[in-house]
């Protein structure tokens, strides 16, 4: 129940420092770039962690 809540948590904060990240930068190439590495960081750790 807690590696839930805890990967739940990890997945929140990256989010909201995505959404910063995305309002400061202008390119859309750039907001696609980060979309991709927050989307590859959620998989990294739902597999290491709730496999």
């Amino acid at each position: 129940m807690e590696q839930n809540f805890t990967y739940y948590l990890v997945l929140l904060v990256l989010i909201i420092i995505g959404f910063i990240v995305v309002k400061k930068v202008a390119s859309c190439m750039i907001k696609s770039v980060v979309t991709i590495i927050l989307a590859v960081i959620a998989a990294a750790l739902y597999w290491l962690y709730l496999r």
